[in-house]
């Protein structure tokens, strides 16, 4: 009993264990508000947001409390804490490095939870963006196209400094994507530009008018130029084909749907042309052959040599 009032006695464990209650109150509050929320909102990006600024807050208040609670004992500190802050600072320049590259990402707009991002040569779609670390759903690697593969990839936020930052989806939603459609010369290169032009428009027609709207946007935003929004077919011709790029914007996460649903459809195309448009492949022909002169001489009789 004298030992729990001696403790009870120094004004130091008093405030530990206000501070103590005080930040298990708050975990309490912050953690009904956020369950609480999350039942009513029905939006998971929004859920998400939500449970955030909630955690941020509580460990706003903490520090608040903190700092109320120890007022005094800070002001002796402030020397020691200068010096021991100075150490500290160096040990875990990465980490304050990652804290800082956390407020780039808050208030930059380098990306937000739902983006399609590369960082540091990995690929994925945001998840998390806590304040050391941005968590991936990793696309690609053994995976072919823009898929997942199943991968959560944990990467410092500090590389927002260290490296370029590709953003699929920040501004503009869409990305241009081409298809390269080989044809055998002799075919009617007309007939296949027509084919590949209907196509393309039939599959990709629907994302024209919202990339338009999209791009109008950036158009007044940054200093850029109107680009071609609509797909159109170009044509180079060499040795071996004719070959046609197709040209197209499509949804960044759309890619390797709709470039299936393009050959699908111009091998049905082609396919009732009754061979008047015929897909290329890489074979080799012998336009001409150098002559060989043989000579054949008759073999001996006996012990004659031969001529």
């Amino acid at each position: 009993m004298n030992l729990v009032q001696r403790w009870l006695a120094d004004p130091n464990i008093v405030k530990l264990i206000e501070v103590g209650i005080g930040i298990l109150i708050i975990s309490i509050i912050s953690r009904i508000l956020a369950q609480g929320l999350s039942r009513q909102v029905q939006d998971s990006d929004l859920r998400y947001r939500i449970r955030k600024i909630i955690g941020f807050v509580s460990y706003g208040v903490i520090a608040l409390l903190i700092v109320t609670v120890f007022n005094d004992s800070l002001r002796q500190l402030t020397v020691v804490f200068g010096v021991v802050g100075a150490g500290i600072a160096f040990a875990l320049q990465e980490v304050i490095a990652s804290l800082a590259g956390w407020t780039a990402i808050s208030l930059g707009q380098f990306y937000k939870t739902g983006d399609r991002v590369q960082l540091g040569g990995i690929m994925g779609d945001v998840i998390d963006v806590s304040p050391l670390r941005t968590t991936l759903m990793e696309c690609g690697d053994w995976v072919k196209a823009d898929l997942y593969n199943g991968r959560i990839v944990r990467i410092a936020n500090s590389f927002v400094f260290k490296e370029p930052v590709f953003n699929y989806s920040g501004d503009f939603p869409f990305v241009w994507d081409e298809i390269v459609v080989p044809v055998r010369h002799g075919s009617d290169y007309r007939l296949a530009r027509t084919i590949l032009q209907k196509v393309v428009e039939e599959v990709t027609g629907s994302y024209i008018a919202p990339a338009k709207a999209e791009w109008s946007l950036m158009t007044h935003k940054y200093l850029i130029e109107d680009a071609r929004i609509e797909p159109f077919v170009t044509l180079i011709a060499n040795d071996n084909w004719l070959e046609f790029t197709v040209r197209y914007v499509v949804d960044y996460k759309k890619r390797r749907v709709i470039k299936d649903q393009l050959f699908t459809r111009i091998l049905e195309e082609l396919d009732t042309t009754d061979g008047r448009v015929e897909l290329a492949s890489t074979t080799v022909e012998l336009v001409a052959a150098p002559a060989f002169g043989v000579k054949l001489e008759p073999r001996s009789n006996g012990n004659q040599p031969a001529a």
